[in-house]
């Protein structure tokens, strides 16, 4: 029981370390309102609307206005996951090291095994009181 509570422990803990410092990011490419792409790996792919619409006008000397656009969600995870035991004040580092203490020292067994009823027979038996009362145990 012990062993399989210490693997779920571990896996747990496992899967919690790999998901604080995961990272990823996606890329989105929306034509107007609608989204054209999305991509979780690089960058999304382009409608190609931009290079029609872009191109300049030579008799008016103006350049049409772009109506895609790309958004990228960047999710950033955690980079430094050793915790410096020189940040925490004198206070909190003698509280950790008297907590530690007392914990290890707390399941320290005695040095002997110490049987207070040993030196006492057990009392004699006048009646058997299960066949007495016809209480048996199956």
């Amino acid at each position: 029981m012990k062993s399989i509570f210490h693997k779920i422990t571990s896996f747990t803990m496992a899967l919690l370390v790999l998901f604080s410092t995961f990272s990823f990011s996606v890329a989105q490419h929306y034509c107007g309102d609608v989204l054209v792409d999305y991509s979780f790996m690089g960058h999304a792919e382009s409608c190609d609307m931009e290079v029609q619409e872009t191109a300049e006008l030579p008799e008016f000397n103006l350049v049409k206005a772009d109506c895609c656009s790309d958004e990228v969600l960047t999710v950033d995870g955690q980079n430094d996951l050793k915790v410096s035991f020189e940040k925490l004040s004198f206070e909190q580092q003698q509280f950790v090291a008297s907590f530690i203490y007392t914990y290890l020292n707390l399941y320290e067994g005695l040095p002997e095994n110490i049987v207070p009823f040993s030196d006492y027979p057990p009392p004699l038996l006048v009646k058997d009181i299960q066949i007495l009362d016809q209480i048996f145990l199956i």
